[in-house]
């Protein structure tokens, strides 16, 4: 029987990449749904993409009237999406076309963020709000077979905030000692993919089949990721301790969005604050998401790895 035709929504971002490659790998046919059709593709050179036989199209997802006619002029049958930011209806309507199209299944990029019953996520919480309400769409259009929320932990392109202290040597951040999982966003994009390809039946067996959390190999502190980074493009870093208010004045400055500031500090005090000393990705919780990845990306990729492969992001001086 033939593999689902595939169609990845922004595949110019390192998950949306990592997918489309990972999908075509496995042996899907892959359609690249873009804004700009004649944008270039991390990691997916011409003549790789003509040999893979990808095949670009048009479209949108904060405009619905694109979807219809990208995906029946493909014929694609299964979808990754994103969070799209400037729908005001949590991408109902998006949701909509799509099924309405002709795609049956659904991979949708969501945050680890999310807990608990996705109906009651207050408006309060940003972050696992608008991801929830896009959660619950699908829930409703599509069903319980018909998609899959991935729901990754930190992304280790967030690094990319203290890209210009790391290079000149000197990290100045509030609770240092906090301990993320530090996952590949190429990783993310390759069980993304398993999932595409596999449909529904790739969660057989799991405790949630519609809500798939994923996270990195191993906890390691901000102090010690940051010498990880500075070990990279053999630079000495020196982490110095702030406030979470010189704290938010540094990421500001170096382009962290306003919406993504509070949800940040509060998961660094929580682990401050937790009686037991466990930290945010810590506990049982944190063991299941690393054994999904491992699961649905195979083998993973560890931050030091990750650090020298990306080495070039620390190496750039940031603007005087």
């Amino acid at each position: 029987m033939p593999l689902p035709t595939t169609i990845i929504f922004g595949p110019t971002g390192h998950v949306g990449s990592a997918a489309a490659c990972t999908a075509q790998q496995l042996g899907a046919k892959v359609v690249l749904a873009m804004r700009d059709p004649q944008k270039p593709i991390k990691g997916l050179s011409p003549d790789q993409e003509k040999e893979g036989d990808f095949e670009r199209v048009e479209a949108d997802l904060t405009k619905p009237e694109t979807i219809g006619p990208a995906v029946r002029k493909t014929g694609a049958k299964h979808a990754f999406i994103y969070l799209a930011h400037g729908t005001t209806d949590h991408m109902r309507s998006t949701i909509e076309a799509l099924k309405a199209s002709g795609i049956t299944f659904v991979v949708f990029l969501s945050s680890i963020s999310v807990e608990g019953d996705i109906r009651e996520i207050p408006p309060t919480l940003y972050i696992p709000y608008a991801h929830a309400r896009v959660e619950v769409n699908l829930d409703e259009v599509f069903g319980t077979d018909g998609y899959v929320a991935i729901r990754p932990g930190y992304f280790n392109t967030n690094t990319g905030w203290w890209a210009g202290m790391i290079s000149e040597g000197e990290v100045k951040i509030a609770y240092p000692d906090a301990k993320f999982d530090w996952i590949s966003p190429e990783d993310i994009g390759k069980a993304a993919a398993t999932l595409l390809v596999q449909g529904i039946h790739a969660t057989k067996g799991a405790e949630q089949r519609n809500s798939i959390p994923l996270c990195g190999p191993k906890l390691v502190s901000q102090r010690d990721a940051m010498g990880i980074f500075g070990r990279a493009v053999g630079r000495d870093v020196k982490v110095t301790e702030v406030d979470e208010k010189e704290a938010v004045e540094i990421m500001l400055k170096n382009g962290v969005p306003e919406f993504a500031l509070g949800p940040l500090m509060a998961s660094l005090r929580a682990w401050y604050s937790d009686e037991e000393g466990l930290g945010p990705f810590e506990g049982e919780a944190y063991e299941k998401a690393t054994a999904n990845l491992r699961k649905y990306a195979g083998p993973v990729t560890s931050l030091e790895g990750w650090a020298e492969a990306n080495k070039g992001i620390f190496s750039v001086l940031s603007a005087p």
